[in-house]
């Protein structure tokens, strides 16, 4: 049974909506989640999982900076040991497009970590579909090994 962390931030309630709809998906597959907003969530907690999902909005075509926050305060601590770990990224928007699911997989990219799906992400309020895409990532997070990893750089779903 896989140990999922979901790390997000949210202001509108979007991105924690696709949170809970990710996290729900991966109990329902059996797995043990662990759901932390970005500002509560540790190196330890990082560490501890077997594979995690980070939620930002987009904000001025970057990431929530209280996950910026999270990984500056992770950094030193995690870097050496997350090679190969398996990663997914999700969140909401306003307006433009997946700069900030981008930047959060550039920095996953730089800890070596292996990115598990195509970002999700939602224009404003998840809609019943982007949801059930949601349930659907976190079902693939509760069984990381079964799922077939993207094979080219690809954009995030908008």
């Amino acid at each position: 049974m896989a140990k999922v962390l979901i790390v997000y931030h949210t202001q509108s309630g979007n991105t924690e909506a696709m949170a809970k709809a990710v996290a729900e998906g991966a109990k329902a597959a059996g797995a043990t989640v662990a759901l932390k907003k970005a500002v509560d969530a540790k190196a330890e907690d990082i560490l501890a999982c077997d594979v995690v999902a980070i939620g930002t909005p987009n904000y001025f075509g970057y990431m929530a900076g209280l996950v910026k926050d999270f990984f500056d305060r992770v950094w030193a601590a995690v870097r050496e040991k997350m090679a190969d770990k398996p990663y997914a990224t999700f969140g909401s928007k306003g307006g433009g497009g997946a700069q900030a699911l981008e930047s959060v997989e550039r920095i996953c990219d730089g800890l070596k970590m292996s990115k598990l799906a195509i970002g999700l992400a939602a224009t404003r309020q998840p809609s019943a579909e982007v949801l059930a895409e949601c349930k659907e990532l976190g079902k693939k997070l509760a069984h990381p090994d079964k799922v077939q990893k993207p094979k080219v750089p690809e954009e995030p779903r908008l």
